[in-house]
């Protein structure tokens, strides 16, 4: 398998797969979780769930990946985070995450991305890293300066016939 599980000192990274039908459908139902993610409605039925999992887990090779964060000391699934639209040809990727609020503020979501960032650099020979967030998301814009991604742009995003403003971001490797 190419994209593996992976671990850093506090979490556990573990490739999204059925037995998270649970804890996709408890994550993308969250109105907390979805404030900023203008790209698909809540989930109001488990089947969303599944049409979530089975988009990650497409036989390889594949563009996209999604790993659960598992916090180590107590085996509790926090959030995910993953890849969207790898191109391979030009070693460019897209990054996403998300996080339960109850574990904001720790520090989790930063130690995840820095561990996907460099398998993206080490085994996917990604050289530029994107992330497309709201301006209004100032958490996740906070965690990409400090994972050392620039502003680039801004782009308008249209979610259920509303334009919403996004700044997009890009690390290099």
């Amino acid at each position: 398998m190419f994209f593996k599980n992976l671990e850093t000192d506090r979490l556990y990274l573990k490739n999204i797969d059925t037995e998270d039908r649970e804890f996709i459908f408890s994550q993308f139902s969250d109105d907390t979780v979805n404030k900023y993610l203008y790209d698909a409605e809540p989930l109001t039925d488990i089947s969303g769930a599944d049409e979530i999992i089975e988009f990650y887990m497409v036989p390889e090779p594949r563009i996209q990946n999604r790993w659960i964060i598992i916090r180590k000391s107590d085996d509790k699934k926090m959030g995910t985070c993953g890849f969207h639209c790898w191109d391979k040809k030009i070693g460019k990727v897209e990054v996403g995450c998300d996080l339960k609020e109850e574990f904001w503020n720790n520090g989790y979501m930063q130690e995840a991305m820095k561990e996907i960032i460099k398998f993206a650099k080490t085994e996917m020979d990604v050289t530029e890293v994107c992330a497309c967030i709201s301006v209004e998301n100032q958490k996740s814009i906070r965690i990409v300066e400090k994972l050392g991604f620039a502003l680039s742009g801004s782009s308008i995003e249209v979610f259920r016939g509303e334009e919403y403003l996004h700044n997009i971001y890009y690390l290099q490797l």
